[in-house]
């Protein structure tokens, strides 16, 4: 019987990197390195400079921002360990991927899905060229940690859906293209009337109003519906099944909040590096504070630790076809920590830690302060601590209520 000839994987591996590698010195503008993506999360309407958006256009034109998504919509379509080698190479260029934000994070795989073929079509192409900003319309005034509350209303006229409601902590409301809401399109039943519906934020009856936060941003928004309307066909999935859609979308935002990604881009250097300009080290290059020599090391390992356990349970979740409930046990952890690591910084800094504004702070100093006050919301956006208490108690180890 005939053998089949065997597949020589590492000599293709090397082949793409070597790819990856001839991309990066012809696309990537040198004067970018070392920077992180300025479009990547909710900050602000930022203005590309010419090398930025030479950078997005290029990677989005290989799809390789959104490296694992089928070619056909155009993802990378990239596997596992090729996505791996890119993003070993970009590490080593210094580069960063240009493709980001919602629409990368929670909305696309959602999408990808649920959604029908128009809807990838229309919708998938712009969010990996990073072409098209995606906010979420899910907590409304009276619907936050118990969101199947919500009460804004998608009436049915026939060709289209009039929405009439009020959404807040609307993130990144006032600069975004698109919404991806839930609204609902029947009162008789609290979940089942749920629905996913696609709105564009520039349409008549919209209006965003910016939320001012303790750490002087407003990042966050009100958003108000009034008889806005929405095509049927911005429909995701069928009526009623909003809950499900929407529930499988928090999936994918805990598993990307979890590693305290937006404290991460406001704080910068390691905890070690800051000790080191604050504190100063001993004649053998040692941080020269023992004690707090100690606690950086135990807070590096645990840290290190949770991102290989998150890491891992990324790919498992993946080898089944997808997240799983494993997101909220890695969004509680990972947020914690990521607060922990904020206010040691602080702590660190001592006096310099604590300014706010004007003479005698550097910038890096104020965006500490920021940072470790915009790390208070993370154990609560995206599902509250207590939330992820109840679905892991529930979802992950099986236990049940009691009556």
């Amino acid at each position: 019987m005939a053998t089949q000839p065997e597949i020589d994987t590492h000599s293709e591996e090397e082949a793409f990197r070597e790819e990856v590698r001839q991309f990066l010195a012809t696309h990537f503008p040198p004067e970018l390195k070392g920077e992180g993506n300025p479009g990547a999360g909710i900050e602000g309407d930022l203005d590309e400079t010419e090398a930025q958006k030479k950078w997005r256009l290029a990677m989005g034109e290989r799809g390789w921002g959104t490296p694992t998504w089928p070619k056909e919509y155009g993802g990378g379509g990239l596997t596992r360990k090729q996505a791996a080698i890119l993003n070993e190479e970009l590490a080593k260029a210094g580069a960063y991927n240009p493709i980001g934000g919602m629409g990368v994070m929670m909305f696309g795989p959602t999408l990808l899905e649920f959604g029908s073929e128009e809807q990838k079509h229309e919708h998938i192409p712009p969010i990996c060229k990073g072409e098209v900003r995606w906010c979420q319309g899910y907590s409304e005034p009276n619907a936050g940690s118990d969101l199947a509350n919500l009460q804004t209303m998608a009436e049915d006229k026939g060709d289209h859906y009039l929405v009439n409601g009020q959404k807040t902590w609307t993130s990144g409301g006032q600069w975004a293209d698109k919404c991806f809401c839930l609204v609902r399109t029947d009162r008789s039943d609290k979940h089942k009337g749920i629905s996913f519906l696609l709105i564009d934020m520039d349409v008549p009856g919209v209006e965003v109003k910016p939320i001012q936060m303790i750490s002087g941003m407003s990042p966050f928004c009100e958003t108000f519906f009034t008889d806005v309307k929405v095509p049927k066909e911005n429909l995701v999935g069928e009526e009623g099944q909003g809950w499900t859609i929407g529930k499988r979308l928090l999936q994918h935002e805990r598993t990307n909040l979890s590693g305290g990604g937006s404290m991460a881009r406001l704080m910068g250097a390691s905890l070690s590096d800051i000790a080191k300009k604050y504190i100063g080290t001993d004649s053998e290059g040692r941080l020269a504070d023992p004690v707090m020599r100690d606690r950086i090391a135990d807070f590096e390992i645990r840290w290190n630790a949770f991102l290989l356990t998150a890491r891992r349970a990324a790919e498992e979740s993946k080898a089944q076809g997808g997240v799983s409930e494993i997101s909220s046990v890695l969004k509680k952890v990972g947020t914690k920590l990521g607060q922990e690591r904020a206010e040691m910084a602080i702590e660190i800094m001592g006096l310099q830690g604590l300014g706010w504004e004007g003479e005698g702070f550097t910038d890096s100093e104020l965006r500490g302060v920021r940072a470790w006050l915009f790390g208070k919301a993370t154990t609560i956006y995206g599902g509250s601590t207590e939330i992820q208490n109840n679905i892991i108690a529930k979802r992950v180890l099986g236990m049940l209520d009691h009556q």
